[in-house]
């Protein structure tokens, strides 16, 4: 079988990579092969560098209305092509066509039709400092980005990073993830089609111990933004250093999810199941750890196992699916291994814990009673739909628990008294907090974490400070 074959898009052309490799993408919901992708170089990741750099003084002397129509267009054209990047990312990345439907492909248009807004609104002030001078400032693109964007999210998580670059007036270079590349080279196309000129969006596929080392390394990028794991962003962190690139991490979350006694239970355990097995648990703000007040604790664990058990795993296409597989076998292992971890250390796996099927990455949602908080199954971040159940006493013991974790990126409160649930939150150590609630997102909030979550902010306006160097300019006044 003749697979499509998938070039670079560098300098608004689609381009072979410079060493002549390609990989095969697989399916993960049944692991046939679906495409050959390019494995870009060194070399490929220098061309796409100076294409952006050649294109980075007419994209960013564009008149800023003007740039802001161009990011219409493009939310047009994807609004246009709903259902082919619904299918896309579905078959790359083992998601629902539901959930991408319902979620991913409508965050990436709002995403790109909220910073298309911010084009011409990205402003300066006068200080006025002394009486013989005007002094004011302004806002300057960063210049060069670098996206290394991940599995799990590829399409949106992808466009929190293009969208206001490009509204900054900044040039880029994508790296996919190189097992779910597809939908970022479809989006360049289109953005080609909107009218962003060439060279200002480059997707450059490949391995990231290649194509992400160059990039980091390459003296041209003036910024390097990067969602994925703590390990692979500390990496960053070094490589950036050698010529202090701008660094925004957005990496991995062990999220608390507080269920008090006095909480809507049914509302409490299924936000929590699916604050778990969505999107098969691949999501850093996955609420992983859900601590339950010990009154409740045995409810909260039955409600839990029957929403698990309940969950329709299967076929990404299928209607009617809630849950595909993981993304990959690496993934699944990982996840399997895990759960035997938490078998061994004296969690009690009283839901899944088992492959489903001898084909496609298929995991059973699993929940775990019994977790002591030092436990591994709750301390490290799995990646998979494994949820940990943890009893505490009270609030003091419930903010210690959620707390004591190296991640702070996410946490979730539940309880009818409306003091306690703003007492708690501010209290929790995370870059969000859902009360009552969980797992919501919005473009228009800051998103990130600190300390194994990562550094600095991205969305709404954070991401237009990302994206941007102040400058000061000092105008004598003095006859």
């Amino acid at each position: 079988m003749d697979l499509p074959k998938h070039d670079l898009l560098i300098d608004g052309k689609r381009v072979p990579p410079g060493g002549g490799d390609y990989s095969t993408d697989i399916n993960p919901a049944d692991e046939t092969p679906i495409a050959r992708v390019a494995q870009g170089t060194a070399e490929d990741v220098e061309r796409a560098v100076q294409a952006a750099r050649r294109a980075l003084k007419g994209w960013s002397g564009m008149r800023a209305a003007t740039r802001g129509r161009i990011l219409y267009r493009f939310a047009d054209l994807l609004e246009a092509h709903t259902e082919e990047l619904i299918a896309l990312e579905s078959l790359d990345g083992g998601k629902p066509l539901a959930s991408v439907r319902r979620q991913d492909v409508p965050a990436v248009i709002d995403t790109v039709r909220y910073y298309a807004g911010w084009c011409d609104k990205i402003n300066g002030q006068v200080v006025p400092t002394r009486p013989d001078a005007l002094t004011y400032t302004v806002r300057e693109p960063v210049g060069v980005v670098a996206a290394i964007v991940p599995w799990n999210f590829p399409l949106m998580i992808g466009m929190w990073k293009m969208a206001p670059a490009l509204a900054c007036g900044c040039t880029l270079i994508v790296k996919p993830a190189e097992i779910t590349p597809l939908s970022a080279l479809r989006i360049g196309e289109l953005a080609l089609e909107a009218g962003v000129p060439p060279g200002v969006l480059n997707i450059v596929t490949g391995k990231g111990s290649v194509v992400g080392n160059a990039l980091v390394a390459h003296p041209g990028i003036d910024k390097v933004t990067f969602t994925g794991s703590p390990s692979v962003g500390r990496g960053i962190m070094q490589g950036a250093a050698a010529n202090f690139k701008r660094v925004t991490l957005e990496l991995g979350g062990k999220s608390a999810n507080v269920i008090f006694a006095d909480a809507d239970i049914e509302a409490a355990t299924r936000a929590a199941a699916s604050g778990i097995f969505f999107n098969a648990g691949q999501v850093c703000s996955a609420g992983s750890r859900i601590l339950v007040q010990r009154p409740v604790y045995d409810e909260v664990v039955d409600r839990l196992t029957a929403r698990a058990k309940a969950i329709r795993v299967g076929d990404p296409a299928a209607p009617g699916t809630t849950m595909g597989p993981v993304v990959s076998a690496a993934q699944m292992k990982t996840v399997l291994d895990y759960v035997e971890i938490g078998k061994r250390e004296g969690a009690s796996a009283v839901a899944g814990g088992t492959r489903i099927g001898e084909r496609g990455f298929y995991v059973a949602p699993t929940v775990f009673a019994n977790v002591e908080h030092e436990m591994r199954i709750s301390q490290e971040e799995i990646f998979g739909p494994v949820a940990s159940v943890i009893p505490f006493d009270d609030e003091d013991d419930a903010v210690r628990i959620a707390n004591g974790t190296a991640f702070s990126l996410a946490a979730g409160v539940w309880s009818r008294d409306i003091g306690r649930v703003h007492k708690i939150a501010g209290e929790l150590r995370a870059g969000t907090v859902w009360i009552n609630t969980y797992g919501y997102t919005d473009v228009r909030l800051p998103w990130g974490g600190s300390g194994d979550s990562g550094l600095g902010r991205e969305h709404g306006d954070a991401a237009i400070e990302n994206f941007t160097e102040p400058k000061a300019i000092w105008l004598s006044l003095r006859s």
